[in-house]
Order: C-alpha cells, then sequence, then structure tokens
C-alpha cells in the first residue's frame, strides 16, 4: 500500500506537468498556427449604399438683417439583398503544434446577390464586402455586377466596388474568393435579429463529424456524401436573430490525453496488485513489497515515456510503443523471480487489460466509464469464481513457532 501510495502520488505530479506543458503554450502555439493559417471566419452579406442630396434653406441674421442660406443635405440608403445564393466548400486539415492539433481549415467561397433599386431615379451605387477575418489570406478575388468585373479598392477591412443602378431595376452582385481559417466558420444573416428573403447557402464538407456552433440554424436539407457532406439552409423569407454556422471538428488532442491517462493510473496499477496478490496468496507465490516496487516503476514508466513521445510521433503509435515497453519490463522481470509461465500469462495478461486496454479506453470518447466499469466487474466476477472455495482464515492464518521450555530450551506443549 505504500508502493501504491507513492507510485499514485508522482503520477498526479505527472499528470499535472502534462496539462501545464500543454495549455500553458496553448496560447503560444495557437497564434503562431494562427498567423500561418488565419483565425476564425465569420462572413457577412454584402451592403449595397446609395447617397440621396437634397438642397435645403434655411435663415439667419447677419449684420441686423435675415438672409436666406443653402445647405446640401445627404442621406444614406441602405439596400438588403432581394436574394441570396451563396455556395461554401469546408476542407478541413489539421496541424500540430507541441501537445494539441488545431482545426485549420481552407475555405472556398462564392456568393450571389441580387439588389432592387426603389426608387424613380438612377443611382450610382456602392457595394461593400466585408472580408471574414482581419488576419488573413484571400486569393482568387472575384467580384462582378451583372456578370462584369468590376474595378475594386479595399476599405477598413472591406472590398468596395461601385455600380450604376437603374430606376426600379435590379442588379446581381458575384462575389468569390479562396481563404483560411482555423476553428469555426460562421455566415451571419445580419446584426441582432435579421431578416433574409429567398436565402440559400449551400456548405461542402469534407468531413462527417459535423457540429453547429451555438445559437446557429440547423440545415434545412442534409446529403452524406462520399467524404462528408452537403448541407442546405434555404429560406424564403427568415426573420431570425440565430446566424449559420460550422464548428470544426477535434482530433483527438494527445497532451491533455496522455494526462488523463496518467491521472486514471493509480486504478490499473490497483487492479493488477489486487490480482497479483490474489494469484501468488492462491499459489503460495513469494511477492515481496520490492518486487511489488518494480512492476510498479515498470507501469509508471508506461506514462512517463508516453508523455514525452507524443510530442514527436502520432499518438496512437507513442501508445504501442509504450505499451511493449511496459509490459517488457514486467514479463522478463517476473520471469526471473517467478517463473515464464506466470510471468507471460497470469502477469502478461493482467497488465495488458489492466494497463493498455483500461488506458485505450480513452480513445473513445463518452465510452471510457462504461469500458472501465464493465472491466472491473468482468474482474470482480472473475476472482469471486477463482477464490469461493478457498479458506481464507488458512491462507491468511499467523505462523506461531512452538514454545520453548524455559528451563533447557526444547520444546514444548502445555498439556
Amino acid at each position: 500500500m505504500f508502493i501504491f501510495t507513492c507510485t499514485s502520488f508522482a503520477w498526479i505530479i505527472l499528470g499535472s506537468t502534462i496539462f501545464s506543458r500543454t495549455y500553458s503554450s496553448d496560447q503560444g502555439s495557437r497564434s503562431k498556427v494562427g498567423s500561418t493559417w488565419g483565425s476564425p471566419q465569420e462572413q457577412n452579406p454584402p451592403t449595397a449604399v446609395y447617397t440621396t442630396t437634397e438642397v435645403k434653406t434655411y435663415e439667419k441674421e447677419e449684420h441686423g438683417r435675415m438672409v436666406t442660406k443653402t445647405y446640401e443635405d445627404k442621406t444614406d440608403h441602405t439596400l438588403a439583398p432581394e436574394s441570396s445564393s451563396v455556395d461554401v466548400a469546408l476542407d478541413l486539415a489539421h496541424r500540430q503544434k507541441g501537445l494539441l492539433w488545431y482545426s485549420t481549415y481552407a475555405v472556398k467561397f462564392f456568393g450571389q446577390y441580387t439588389f432592387t433599386n426603389p426608387t424613380g431615379d438612377d443611382h450610382l451605387t456602392n457595394f461593400r464586402l466585408k472580408f471574414p477575418a482581419d488576419k488573413a489570406i484571400y486569393d482568387d478575388m472575384v467580384v462582378r455586377i451583372d456578370g462584369q468585373p468590376v474595378a475594386t479598392t479595399n476599405d477598413s477591412g472591406s472590398i468596395l466596388a461601385q455600380a450604376n443602378v437603374p430606376a426600379h431595376k435590379t442588379v446581381t452582385m458575384e462575389v468569390g474568393y479562396r481563404s483560411q481559417g482555423m476553428d469555426s466558420w460562421q455566415y451571419k444573416l445580419g446584426s441582432d435579429v435579421a431578416q433574409a428573403r429567398n436565402f440559400t447557402l449551400n456548405m461542402h464538407t469534407n468531413f462527417r463529424d459535423i457540429d453547429f456552433a451555438e445559437n446557429t440554424l440547423s440545415p434545412t436539407e442534409k446529403r452524406v456524401t462520399s467524404n462528408g457532406w452537403d448541407l442546405t439552409w434555404k429560406y424564403s423569407n427568415l426573420i431570425s436573430g440565430f446566424q449559420i454556422g460550422m464548428t470544426m471538428p477535434e482530433k483527438l488532442q494527445p497532451g491533455p490525453l496522455a494526462g488523463q491517462i496518467s491521472y486514471f493510473a493509480p486504478v490499473s496499477l490497483l487492479f493488477f496488485f489486487f490480482l497479483m496478490f490474489i494469484i501468488s496468496t492462491m499459489r503460495g507465490i513469494d511477492l515481496h513489497p520490492m518486487n511489488y516496487f518494480f512492476l510498479a516503476t515498470s507501469f509508471f514508466a508506461f506514462h512517463l515515456l508516453l508523455a514525452y513521445l507524443v510530442d514527436h510521433i502520432s499518438i496512437h503509435l507513442a501508445f504501442a510503443i509504450c505499451s511493449v515497453v511496459s509490459i517488457f519490463l514486467v514479463v522478463s522481470y517476473l520471469r526471473l523471480v517467478v517463473g515464464p509461465k506466470f510471468a507471460f500469462v497470469e502477469a502478461g495478461l493482467a497488465q495488458f487489460i489492466y494497463l493498455v486496454l483500461f488506458s485505450y479506453a480513452f480513445f473513445f470518447k463518452g465510452f471510457t466509464g462504461l469500458s472501465i466499469t464493465i472491466g472491473a466487474i468482468v474482474t470482480l466476477f472473475v476472482v469471486m469464481q477463482m477464490t469461493a472455495k478457498i479458506k481464507w482464515s488458512e491462507k491468511f492464518a499467523v505462523f506461531k513457532p512452538p514454545k520453548q521450555n524455559p528451563l533447557n530450551g526444547e520444546s514444548w506443549v502445555k498439556g
């Protein structure tokens, strides 16, 4: 119990060290990945604004008499899209930095929007599309009005184009680009509660594990593809404060996983020690506490090696290497202490179950607790069946040496 307690304390220190290494470097690593691949993106629909000028007059006293002055009153009018047709393709490609994987993606965006001039006059209209992220790259940028490319300028994180919209006429704006982002992609219908008329957004993903962010709309249509999903949001006249968004699936994180396995390690060692104690008691095998000490260090070697190996290779490969190393240490040691059969069969199988399989249960998110519970119940059943006929009073009976005759030193028994 002393050896078990000390080893458990060492695992707590190791697990805390892993989490500290993981999250202390997360901010710096995330910044470096973001500088290369961009930040989370949030795309807004374009706006169309035209300005009207009205000459107004006012009276002002000058030199003791009233004079009439004129000024130009300029008013901006914003046109909402009459229809929106958007196509988005998300190509997920995880990037590892340190002990964490980051959900980076490439996005291909194309939108087609129609605007109608409701007045009886022609208006020079400014079409503005705000970029979805400040720190990102935008390649293959295309801006067309009624199918014709137009000159554009960059202005305050937006791309700006101008075109004349005739009276009571409708123009179509097309915009497209390729970019990169991280963690999530969203499409905002507008600020607060917004209205979208004749709206369609088609999203294509190269991943199956889709996850919609909080306060976002679920797709109206879904179709699975060979490598992902085709999702559609289609509304004729939508009024909502929710947006459309996709949260990129996370890859199995090696740092947090190694930390969780280290915190759980005392449970694995307790099961192993318990089974070794039962088997050695049943068979009369003499295992000294020092033998248990070396078994505990072999278990600890698994987690120590895993903690520093996941920095450099795949978590699955690191797990396999650490399992082989730890089992080799235990089996090769008990082969010399007890014998080959006990080492390879009882000890090797027990370590494979309680160290390897129990630890591997953490790879299955949501099923870890259930897997370990089933393993514990099966272990309890097997041990109860094995020991049902054992006379524990005899197994744990304290040996009392024969009493000595105080006169001549010979053994004697009273009566």
